[in-house]
């Protein structure tokens, strides 16, 4: 028999009425409303990593089929290829050379940004310097980064000198002319607006030209780092210079000819250069261009 109160009322129901009833509905409300924003964040990271994982997975898979098929006599498993990268981090040669190629490339690429941001602005505000450095900008671009290593070996020596004049011959000219057409896209309208505003010069170009060229920026420094990387696995690969990197890891591959050790250095080389689209430029244009209301997060 359910023990009672003096009036009656059950025990296990005492001080329950409908106000009680009214706060567990609300809390229950609550607790639905915290969790509907990380299943929809859950979904927002699926939505992004599945389709690169997808492809990463296919590409294995097709591999995988062609070195069973026998496509290529010379052609690794993708097992063989891991193994390859699992035996150089375990000698201790994997991550001081991952670590050596990625610090060259930030610090050319720093100082490739530092000098290519102001000459694209320069190139846009002085017609005469675009007029004679346009066309040199363009040829430096075009030009192929195995072309420059021996013109930096010669003028500077085997050495990490020559590697980071590489990185800049090869980074340099890319960002400034991505800086120059960015800022030919801006409207010529907001500029008059800034200057009726006394935004003229050095002034003008720091809060109305770069900030209405975002877009124009960060593509044209993707661009630069995309060259930069470029140009310094090439250098590392063809300077014969004795400084550890992954370009060295590939000319050892090579000179072995050890097609494993090669495509594990090519698989870093890609690594690198997915991981930092993935992780630095991809979420900066989104952020960029959802502030503008051009896109969707």
């Amino acid at each position: 028999m359910p023990v009672t109160d003096a009036v009656g009322t059950p025990a296990s129901g005492r001080g329950r009425g409908p106000e009680a009833d009214d706060a567990v509905e609300m809390a229950s409300g609550l607790d639905a409303l915290e969790s509907q924003p990380a299943a929809e964040t859950s979904r927002r990271v699926l939505a992004k990593t599945a389709p690169p994982l997808l492809a990463v997975v296919a590409v294995l898979a097709l591999w995988q089929l062609a070195h069973v098929l026998g496509w290529s006599e010379r052609l690794p498993s993708p097992a063989a290829v891991a193994g390859e990268l699992g035996d150089a981090l375990a000698d201790g040669t994997l991550l001081p050379s991952l670590g050596h190629s990625v610090l060259r490339c930030l610090v050319g690429f720093t100082a490739s940004a530092v000098l290519g941001v102001p000459l694209g602005v320069l190139l846009t505000r002085i017609a005469a310097l675009r007029t004679v450095l346009g066309p040199v900008l363009a040829a430096l671009q075009s030009l192929p980064a195995a072309a420059l290593v021996p013109v930096a070996v010669i003028g500077l020596g085997p050495s990490e000198g020559a590697v980071y004049a590489v990185v800049l011959l090869g980074a340099v000219p890319s960002i400034a002319v991505g800086v120059a057409a960015g800022i030919d896209q801006v409207p010529p309208l907001l500029l008059r607006a800034g200057r009726s505003m006394g935004a003229r010069g050095p002034s003008g170009a720091l809060h109305i030209l770069l900030p209405a060229a975002l877009p124009g920026l960060i593509a044209a420094l993707r661009q630069g780092w995309t060259f930069g990387w470029r140009a310094l696995m090439t250098a590392e690969l063809i300077t014969a210079t004795p400084l550890p990197g992954i370009g060295r890891m590939l000319a050892e591959g090579n000179a072995a000819e050890s097609m494993s050790a090669v495509l594990a250095a090519v698989a870093l080389i890609l690594a690198v250069g997915v991981s930092v689209e993935s992780l630095l430029f991809s979420p900066l244009e989104r952020r960029v261009l959802h502030n503008r209301g051009l896109t969707g997060r």
